[in-house]
């Protein structure tokens, strides 16, 4: 069994994920900016050359465009 990272191999802050979503989606969230916590990650990004060598995986989406899917789905099936 083998293990992939999937993702775009480039980092996004937790507010740059807010602020995009706000975009895409109009909708404004109510967060606050405060220290990090002990033992909170600075940074995390996934290493996608294994991906993209063995299995010829690219990301297809931007943070936006996967922003919007996912809360288009979900207002589809809160409606329900």
């Amino acid at each position: 069994m083998e293990t992939f990272n999937v993702g775009t191999g480039k980092g996004t802050s937790v507010l740059e994920v807010i602020q995009a979503f706000e975009r895409v989606t109009d909708q404004k969230l109510p967060y606050k900016i405060v220290q990090r916590r002990a033992g909170d990650v600075a940074e995390a990004y996934a290493d996608t050359t294994k991906a993209n060598i063995v299995l010829g995986w690219k990301a297809r989406y931007s943070l936006e465009e996967a922003l919007l899917s996912a809360w288009q789905w979900e207002q589809k099936f809160r409606k329900k």
